[in-house]
């Protein structure tokens, strides 16, 4: 019987290898703001905007006195930047008010900070934490999709969870990574570099093509 998951992360250690978190960040809320921040953005961009906004303010209570149009004016050039912006202004004044000035390390709490949804605070947790989880953004969607770990109508939500089923606890944080850089860089959304993969075998996507 074929070992699927034992298939693809032998796979991944190889042409992942080196796959890291990309975001720039030095303190546990500069973590979880630019985790914020890159919804629908590159994390290249995040971190130019980071770069420039964690500078000027150089910790929570310089950022929670900030005013919500200089927030704006430092992170304009980023998608949704003026809800980005008032979430960033309540979370440093929640994370002041509320949890004495670090990010809380469950889930349940993370998740009552504004702006802060699933995907969010699970790359907390196994960024910050360690916590092992398997968060889904678009990449681990559309890899998990295509290779068969989930069905095309499952919602994110669904789709972590059969990834969780799929593979071992130990792995999870380290194949997140890897399901990220693969989806980047090989099976692209646009014009997968099939020729590139071993996984075909493995691969809806692939199959499909073929026919």
């Amino acid at each position: 019987m074929i070992n699927k998951a034992k298939i693809v992360k032998d796979f991944l250690d190889v042409v992942a290898k080196d796959a890291a978190c990309t975001l720039d960040y030095t303190t546990d809320y500069s973590l979880l703001i630019a985790i914020m921040l890159s919804a629908q953005c590159t994390d290249k961009k995040v971190n130019a905007v980071t770069k420039v906004l964690f500078s000027d303010y150089q910790s929570l209570v310089e950022l929670d006195k900030a005013s919500l149009l200089d927030i704006e004016n430092h992170i304009k050039s980023l998608g949704l930047y003026k809800n980005k912006a008032k979430y960033i202004k309540g979370i440093t004044h929640d994370l002041l008010t509320r949890f004495n000035g670090s990010v809380p390390n469950s889930k349940k709490e993370m998740m009552t900070l504004p702006g802060i949804g699933n995907k969010t605070a699970n790359v907390m947790l196994i960024e910050w934490f360690k916590v092992p989880e398997f968060p889904v953004d678009t990449h681990v969607n559309r890899v998990a999709k295509r290779l068969g770990y989930a069905n095309e109508s499952d919602s994110v939500l669904d789709v972590e969870k059969k990834l969780c089923r799929s593979f071992d606890k130990k792995d999870w944080i380290d194949l997140h990574h890897k399901f990220i850089y693969f989806g980047r860089n090989i099976c692209k959304a646009q014009s997968p570099l099939c020729a590139e993969c071993k996984l075909h075998e493995c691969c809806k996507y692939f199959k499909t093509m073929k026919q």
